[in-house]
């Protein structure tokens, strides 16, 4: 029988309303954990004083310097012990999931028995936004017990403090169509391959990968991630007309048109007449109906997802599928939020030789990142500083007009010298064709 519930007001307001509410959770996992009692009396006592009661410190298992976040309670009596004792010290575990986040039942099961069998709180976050299956709460003599179980169960500490954090994968070509590459082999090769720096932070500050079978982009990788890998495609969208008169059995033209051909960002896609006539070159036309067809001028679309998403099936990623590369996302910090900025516009990513391209990247990028960031800078306000082309050259990649990182707004530029600039990178391309 757990110790006597804390009054807390507050978090019982967080109850009321018709949505689920993580207190009912810790209440319930509090009926038999002395922690989650506590836990929720310095919870409350936070809402109270508007003040976070957490502070960081030295926690770790044997060989590792990643994967434990420490938290220790601050919130003391007057004599200087715990005000709540039980809560005084609540680390996080952060564990390595699958790729993909495929999990079988079973091993769910066992992984909650074995985190309260090891003197885990029971909180478990499946995932954050680093990926990790992040197991909160548990103390100081515990922590080295807990890992070892899991450790036994196949699972590894993923990443924590200024290192290589745990990456993170869309469940991909597994259930999803949209997919134009193999995500988990891409996030395997990758972590595989850079796990020391994972396990032994020695990195200016944190750094991600994220894969994205698509640009529906559904890890956010391009927001959350110092190297985003997001599968894309170069010929024309595939259509599928059984499927698409079957989407139109069900909507109007005047849903067609609001829906998909109004939508479309550069007016790619217009509504025509269905003559029998074929497609032109770079032309994708699907015919919807008897009377209408939809054609999409390939040329002109920047794979914004919408027209697929809106017609499931019916349009799908063209068949020369590869990946785009986009460095220097990540949320606020110093300098604020960034998306990445492209890098490498397109590359194939099928063969073990592409694979160990992405790799030999990833490993410069880092190597670039360690030698040159300031300490608690990320790759994005790195490049900021010290500029995109010093970046590039750094690395060694050729620039390339398509290594943006947003459109340009100012139409006015100088082309003072655009004549001689435009040889070389001609140039250069017809070297590497």
């Amino acid at each position: 029988m757990a110790k006597q519930m804390h009054n807390t007001p507050n978090l019982d307001e967080l109850e009321n309303g018709p949505w689920p509410s993580f207190v009912s959770g810790l209440k319930r996992l509090a009926k038999d954990s002395d922690m989650m009692v506590d836990l929720m009396g310095q919870l409350e006592t936070s809402y109270q004083t508007k003040f976070g009661y957490w502070k960081g410190g030295t926690v770790g298992v044997v060989g590792y310097g990643g994967g434990v976040i420490p938290r220790f309670t601050e919130l003391k009596n007057e004599d200087g012990t715990p005000k709540f004792p039980e809560a005084a010290e609540f680390h996080t575990l952060r564990i390595m999931p699958p790729a993909g986040m495929h999990y079988t039942s079973d091993l769910l099961r066992q992984m909650c028995d074995a985190w309260l069998e090891t003197g885990g709180s029971g909180l478990i976050a499946l995932h954050g936004q680093s990926g990790d299956i992040m197991l909160q709460g548990i103390s100081t003599a515990n922590v080295q017990v807990a890992f070892d179980k899991f450790n036994e169960m196949g699972f590894d500490l993923g990443g924590a403090g200024p290192a290589l954090r745990t990456s993170m994968s869309c469940v991909g070509a597994a259930r999803c169509e949209m997919s134009c590459f193999d995500e988990a082999r891409a996030l395997r090769v990758l972590v595989n391959n850079n796990i020391d720096d994972m396990h032994r932070p020695s990195l200016p500050y944190k750094f991600k990968f994220k894969f994205s079978g698509c640009p529906n982009d559904c890890v956010n990788s391009i927001q959350r991630s110092d190297m985003a890998t997001i599968g894309t495609w170069r010929d024309n969208i595939q259509a599928n007309e059984t499927l698409a008169r079957d989407w139109m059995a069900s909507h109007s033209v005047e849903d067609l048109t609001n829906m998909v051909v109004s939508m479309c960002p550069t007016r790619a896609i217009r509504l025509v007449k269905n003559d029998g006539a074929a497609a032109g070159e770079g032309v994708t036309k699907v015919a919807v109906s008897d009377t209408n067809c939809i054609e999409i001028d390939n040329h002109n679309c920047v794979r914004c997802m919408h027209c697929l998403n809106v017609m499931p099936g019916a349009l799908l990623p063209g068949k020369d599928k590869g990946v785009t590369i986009l460095i220097g996302g990540k949320r606020t910090l110093k300098i604020g939020d960034l998306m990445g900025t492209v890098v490498i516009p397109f590359m194939k990513l099928e063969s073990d030789e592409d694979f160990e391209k992405l790799n030999d990247l990833g490993r410069t990028i880092i190597d670039f990142f360690a030698e040159n960031a300031l300490e608690h800078e990320r790759t994005g306000e790195m490049i900021e500083r010290i500029g995109l082309v010093n970046f590039l050259e750094g690395i060694g990649l050729e620039v390339d007009p398509n290594m943006i990182s947003h459109p340009r707004t100012n139409p006015y530029i100088r082309t003072d010298g655009w004549d001689a600039e435009a040889e070389k990178w001609f140039e250069r391309k017809q070297a590497t064709a």
